[in-house]
């Protein structure tokens, strides 16, 4: 039942933020009981896929599609220095080797498109607001790996990604050091330079875990 929703949602181009029909509705598309339908939903709302508005609907919150595997990320919630210091350790890891695989084998028309993300992210931040722009233009790289697993894996840590971008810390100017190396990656990238690429994509991760371990010296 799960991968006939998920299969659905993709070929009905539902994406993150826009809501699901009714259960009705998918009850008579995937031609199932209304308790199937029910049950699927809350084991996607379980893994944070989905969110349950009372009196509103469901709403999807991460993409899904029939190769995609969602896993549930579970943080200690003990402290929200160090969660956002693990995320950068396995961002440093993905992302530094997405960009090498990007400049080593990537097409000519996956360059193009992630050149197409960084000039949108970077007149974004021209006027103070690039955070879903950001996040297009890293996953750009990410899918120009051509590896699933990649894409898998970052999609499953959005929510995750995303609170860098809302300055949880309240840090002034937090990763405003940063933002020169996503032009350099791409540069790294565009010339065919993998090892460029990885110590430009870890430059950005590098950055952002020194404001946060200067900011927070005893809870780093």
């Amino acid at each position: 039942m799960i991968e006939a929703l998920a299969t659905y949602v993709e070929e009905a181009r539902i994406g993150p933020g826009d809501k699901l029909p009714s259960e009705r509705m998918l009850c008579e598309r995937l031609e199932v009981s209304r308790p199937t339908v029910r049950e699927a939903l809350k084991r996607w709302e379980a893994l944070g896929i989905v969110e349950m508005r009372k009196g509103s609907g469901v709403y999807l919150r991460k993409a899904v599609g029939r190769n995609i595997v969602h896993v549930p990320l579970v943080l200690s919630r003990s402290s929200k220095v160090k969660d956002l210091l693990h995320g950068l350790q396995v961002r440093r890891a993905l992302e530094g080797e997405a960009a090498a695989i990007c400049a080593a084998s990537a097409s000519a028309d996956r360059i193009t498109m992630i050149e197409k993300a960084l000039d949108r992210m970077e007149a974004a931040h021209a006027i103070g607001n690039s955070s879903e722009e950001d996040w297009e233009y890293h996953q750009s790289i990410i899918e120009a790996t051509g590896n699933p697993l990649f894409t898998q894996i970052i999609q499953s840590m959005r929510d995750l990604v995303h609170q860098f971008w809302e300055n949880p810390l309240q840090i002034p100017n937090f990763a405003e050091a940063s933002f020169p190396f996503h032009r350099s990656m791409f540069d790294a990238i565009a010339r065919r330079d993998p090892a460029s690429a990885r110590a430009e994509a870890l430059k950005i991760i590098d950055s952002v875990g020194q404001e946060i371990r200067e900011a927070y010296p005893n809870e780093a």
